[in-house]
Order: structure tokens, then sequence, then C-alpha cells
């Protein structure tokens, strides 16, 4: 079960939109910050990542990062 400050996060980042959560997704393995992030822990981050891989598992093919189909 995800945490509150987890599960806030990954909510306020999948409402940009999901060729933004793919970009987002990009920052967060780079190792860099996003605002939604700045108060989480780096473990909370890597659930945070991990939460979202799953989500867009969904959308493989149907939304991604570079704007195609």
């Amino acid at each position: 079960m995800l945490s509150d400050r987890i599960g806030h996060c990954v909510e306020a980042l999948c409402q940009k939109g999901c060729r933004s959560v793919w970009r987002d997704m990009a920052v967060l393995e780079r190792g860099d910050s996003l605002p939604e992030t700045l108060e989480l822990s780096g473990q909370e981050i890597r659930l945070v990542l991990q939460e979202l891989h799953t989500i867009m598992a969904v959308y493989e093919g149907k939304c991604s990062p570079d704007g195609n189909p």
C-alpha cells in the first residue's frame, strides 16, 4: 500500500496527462527532481517512479513519450 505522500504525488503527476508523465518519469530516472517530488525522500521517489511505471504500462503503445501512438 502506498503512503499518502506517494499516492498524492502519483495522482498529481498523472493529472498532467500521459505524455507529461512519460517526460516526468525520464526526469526522475535521471535523478533529477520535479516540483511534485521536492518534499519526498529518495526512497519515496523510487516508489513514485515504480508506481508510475505500473500505471503507464497500460498506456504503452497508446500514448508514447514522443507524441506518437
